[in-house]
């Protein structure tokens, strides 16, 4: 092979019904993705849990800066109720590495929420929440914008039927008027994938260190391209080191010349999954 675009990327689906690890070890965790007790759940086997949380630390502060005397708070009650999520251990290694005092996870717990909001912002401290749509949405009837005004505002994706789908333009327009914020950040991040991506706004997302999109033609997936264009998203994650570093999503999505991308939808009939599949 001569190129990228003439490597194979391993369809997304074979985490579910195959284990798909690059060498035989005992799995120190194995993530699985968010979904209805109708769907089979995709699985991810971690050789090394701590590399996983010590490369998501230091993808988060390559965009953020330093978690350390910050405070993370995270309201992920699906996440929480499934068991096994990357986000939950991910978020849950961010917020040991703040040296926070204030609780960080909160499932329907609302007032305890706001009340830590509250004492973070009092203290001066910079302050990201982390929220799956449905519940950001719920909390957006309650809060004021003085409440948020000022933090960090992740939206994971994930509305899980609990409410109508909505564009991302829409979607974010409502979280940014009730919480006060200028804009919505997002992740991009699944079960599959051990790196992530950010977005700090409009839904453009910026590469990680570990992390690379490629294009792929939504009528031949082996047409697959490294400028830019729209298509499906192909990854290439090399923190995956004992899975699969190639995998073909169900994301559709548009790469742009500076190697930044944004997520456009779902292929139609794919699974409806977090982290951040809202359409665009």
């Amino acid at each position: 092979m001569q190129s990228l675009e003439q490597i194979p990327f391993l369809p997304i689906e074979f985490f579910k019904g195959q284990e798909v690890v690059s060498r035989a070890f005992t799995p120190q965790a194995i993530f699985k993705s968010s979904g209805t007790t109708q769907q089979n759940r995709s699985r991810h086997f971690v050789a090394d849990v701590s590399f996983y949380k010590q490369h998501a630390q230091l993808l988060f502060e390559d965009a953020y800066g330093p978690l350390a005397g910050c405070v993370v708070l995270a309201l992920l009650p699906s996440y929480l109720e499934q068991g096994d999520s990357s986000l939950v251990m991910m978020i849950d290694h961010f917020i040991k590495a703040t040296g926070q005092t204030e609780e960080g996870f909160y499932l329907h717990n609302h007032n305890d929420l706001r009340e830590a909001l509250k004492s973070a912002k009092a203290a001066g401290k910079k302050v990201y929440l982390f929220g799956v749509t449905y519940a950001l949405l719920d909390l957006a009837e309650e809060i004021s914008p003085e409440e948020g005004e000022g933090i960090v505002l992740f939206e994971t994706g994930g509305m899980k039927g609990r409410r109508r789908e909505m564009i991302r333009e829409e979607l974010h327009a409502i979280l940014s008027k009730a919480f006060g914020v200028a804009a919505i950040h997002s992740e991009y991040g699944m079960t599959e994938l051990l790196s992530q991506a950010y977005s700090q706004g409009f839904g453009i997302f910026q590469p990680s260190r570990t992390l690379r999109i490629l294009i792929r033609d939504v009528n031949d997936p082996l047409a697959v391209s490294a400028v830019s264009s729209s298509g499906g998203i192909n990854v290439i994650d090399l923190a995956n080191i004992d899975s699969c570093a190639f995998i073909e999503t169900k994301d559709l999505g548009k790469l742009y010349s500076d190697g930044s991308f944004e997520v456009l939808g779902r292929f139609d009939n794919s699974d409806v999954r977090g982290c951040n599949l809202m359409v665009g």
